[in-house]
């Protein structure tokens, strides 16, 4: 046998040796003697209360896995995260030299909960945070099974829940960085899906999308969930790489039900119908307000015969000059029900007009196009035609500072001219209803006659409140 045979042979012998002697160490080591010293190691990394509430197991086929049991993450005396069971894949060959290389782990169970405090913190974020250096990750694979996610957000009150979610990670790299501002050298690819998704407002459900990370520049596409008895798609790029993050979304829900909608707002069934909306915005900013501010682009709401339930709009209408007391603006609640969300409405008693006058209305057609600039949404073409009229909207909605600019809902005639009108102003909380503005008798003939000689001597002109899309009733 040749010299570099026997070499081979008995360096080979040797590394298998230091294997087995390794493995028949584990063997006959109790594991969860080491959980102090993993858990005294976990925590000095994240910075955080890392405990092993049950049992650490060590199995070596089909590779060495280490089990933990009830793995929680606690941060300012409440979990993080929490796990039923975490399994780590671990490469052997680095045990040799006191390393651990982590391939692969599966997570049953996990549920995370983040929570943004009354002072803008986040219940994981500590001190220590900003002057940690990441350590470097290198994972071939992450699962996440019948995990959940819940978000709080303590100064807004609005927050949601996500659950049945599984995550397959197959690739994650994170580069050694100092500070918090890892994202640039985060790189991974993703799928995630959950199976419930509730909100403050609203619940969905369905929600599946592909992610994709590198160099600070981030894709979730395409997104798809079912909401309001439709399917809705979508998808959102963040850029990170720059000095002010920049995030384009974009969203479309066709063929929605009304009526899905409004159990949001009321109990019983007020409406039916479809619709249609859409929205694509851009923003910048690193917190939330931030982006608020920035926010640009269309946000468009559309339909065609929708049905109201409970309320005869043309008989209210008709009614206006004797009953004085329908407001235009529980009206116009209708347009901000799409581009605006629950928001403007929840301030208001929405669900006012569906009572009253008995019977139901056909809403022919109502469109309601919006354009948001640095935060505030301005009425484009806003307006919606029953069978004998047509009501319009003008005016802004201010995000930044969530209230209403000079918002005026006006009935509207053949030319455009308001008849009718009426403003809301203050915040999107405790909203201003003015009183009806009157611009002509909607019944009488008194006025009538009054109205049909002033028309002669002016030429008919009047100040044209409306010039839209939705053209009057025949």
């Amino acid at each position: 046998m040749s010299k570099s045979k026997i070499i081979l042979f008995a360096v080979s012998g040797f590394v298998a040796v230091l294997i087995f002697g390794a493995v028949a160490l584990l063997l006959f080591v109790d594991a969860n003697a080491y959980k102090p010293r993993l858990e005294a190691t976990a925590s000095e990394a994240l910075g955080m209360e890392v405990r092993v509430g049950g049992r650490m197991g060590i199995r070596f086929f089909p590779d060495l896995r280490v089990t933990l049991e009830d793995l929680h993450i606690r941060n300012r005396g409440a979990d993080v995260a929490s796990a039923k069971e975490a399994t780590l894949g671990i490469d052997l060959l680095p045990l040799l030299q006191s390393e651990v290389g982590i391939r692969k782990i599966v997570l049953n169970h996990l549920r995370i909960s983040i929570e943004r405090g009354r002072d803008g913190r986040l219940n994981f974020e500590t001190p220590e945070a900003a002057k940690r250096t990441l350590p470097t990750l290198a994972l071939e694979r992450v699962f996440v099974l019948d995990g959940s996610l819940v978000y709080v957000d303590r100064q807004t009150g609005e927050g949601f829940e996500a659950t049945d979610c599984n995550l397959n990670l197959p690739r994650l790299r994170l580069t050694n960085r100092e500070g918090p501002d890892f994202l640039t050298n985060l790189s991974f690819n993703a799928e995630l899906a959950c199976g419930e998704i509730a909100t403050t407002n609203f619940a969905a459900s369905d929600l599946k999308f592909s992610a994709e990370g590198k160099n600070g520049v981030f894709d979730l596409k395409p997104i798809t969930v079912r909401v309001f008895g439709a399917q809705g798609a979508g998808s959102i790029h963040a850029d990170f790489s720059d000095v002010v993050p920049h995030h384009l979304a974009r969203f479309s829900l066709l063929q929605f039900r009304i009526e899905e909608f409004f159990k949001t707002l009321v109990s019983e069934k007020v409406a039916e119908g479809s619709m249609d909306f859409s929205a694509n915005l851009s923003m910048q900013g690193k917190t939330v307000n931030e982006m608020k501010q920035t926010v640009e682009g269309p946000i468009s709401l559309r339909g065609k015969k929708l049905i109201i339930i409970g309320s005869d709009l043309d008989q209210a209408f008709s009614r206006f000059e004797s009953s004085q007391n329908f407001n235009l603006v529980d009206v116009g609640a209708f347009f901000f029900a799409g581009p605006v969300g629950l928001v403007v409405t929840k301030g208001h008693n929405f669900a006012s007009i569906f009572q009253g006058t008995g019977g139901n209305s056909e809403i022919r057609t109502l469109v309601s196009d919006w354009k948001v600039e640095r935060g505030v949404a301005q009425a484009q073409d806003v307006a919606m035609a029953t069978n004998e009229n047509r009501v319009a909207l003008k005016g802004g909605l201010d995000f930044v500072t969530e209230q209403f600019n000079d918002v005026t809902v006006a009935l509207i005639d053949d030319k455009g001219c308001a008849k009718v009108q009426q403003k809301i102003h203050g915040t999107f909380e405790r909203p201003v209803v003015e009183q009806p503005n009157i611009f002509e008798s909607l019944a009488g003939p008194a006025l009538g006659l009054f109205k049909k000689g002033t028309d002669i001597l002016t030429g008919g002109e009047c100040e044209v409140f409306y010039t839209g899309s939705i053209t009057p009733p025949k």
